[in-house]
């Protein structure tokens, strides 16, 4: 027993005489410090330093593909997609940043798969994120609500009930080229719907088209683009931080 006591006290002064000359503020900083910012008051509505993209009143943050106003209807503190009016691009381009919009199905009447709710959301107009009704909605999974579009199946089917509102939370790294158009990093995506992680750091392999493999083209930073696939999918309490 005394042969341990000793054994265990030679430990502690052994670690003793390894940090005797070390100082703790060696591995401290304390500047440049994070800016203050001010959280909602409820959650998901948007911090101090949020650009508020759609606040129920006007489109007046959005525009047409060729610059002109958005034939979207704004109502009841929503946009609608007018079906066959285009998709919907912000004035102010995006890279990396931090999503919270909130979606919502149009009755499906007789629509199945693909045709039932479908709109997208395009982060810097290329990657899509899907917008579909995921109320006992069978299509391929890598086609489905929370999927990264022909990409990647979400983790779970957090979508509730059509009629309701779907939130989605979107944490964006946008893909970085070099000065001669070669890819050095990467997107990768964190996707949050109704609370529930759906996709959980995900390494794009480029972007999402519907026929064909994904691929990379060198950009900047470039529009969020909400898509009409030709349903009247809502939309309300948009806003978008930088990072």
């Amino acid at each position: 027993m005394k042969k341990k006591i000793l054994s265990i006290l030679l430990s502690v002064f052994a670690i003793a005489l390894i940090f005797a000359d070390k100082d703790p503020r060696e591995t401290e900083w304390y500047k440049p410090e994070p800016p203050r910012v001010t959280p909602g008051k409820t959650i998901g509505q948007p911090p101090s330093d949020a650009v508020i993209l759609f606040d129920g009143k006007d489109a007046s943050k959005w525009e047409t593909k060729d610059k002109k106003p958005v034939q979207w209807k704004v109502a009841n503190g929503e946009m609608i997609i007018a079906p066959g009016s285009g998709p919907v691009y912000t004035k102010e381009f995006f890279g990396d940043c931090q999503l919270h919009i909130e979606f919502k199905s149009p009755d499906p009447k007789n629509f199945n798969g693909q045709n039932r709710g479908n709109s997208g959301i395009f982060l810097q107009s290329t990657y899509e994120v899907q917008v579909l009704d995921g109320d006992n909605n069978h299509t391929y999974v890598n086609g489905m609500v929370g999927s990264i579009y022909k990409q990647s199946a979400p983790l779970a089917n957090a979508y509730t009930k059509n009629g309701e509102w779907q939130v989605y939370d979107i944490y964006w790294k946008a893909p970085v080229f070099s000065t001669d158009d070669k890819l050095i990093s990467p997107a990768v995506i964190t996707v949050v719907l109704n609370g529930i992680l759906i996709q959980n750091n995900l390494t794009l392999k480029g972007d999402t088209p519907y026929i064909g493999f994904p691929t990379y083209k060198a950009h900047g930073r470039l529009p969020l683009m909400l898509q009409d696939h030709g349903t009247e999918v809502a939309y309300r309490n948009i806003w978008i931080r930088d990072l």
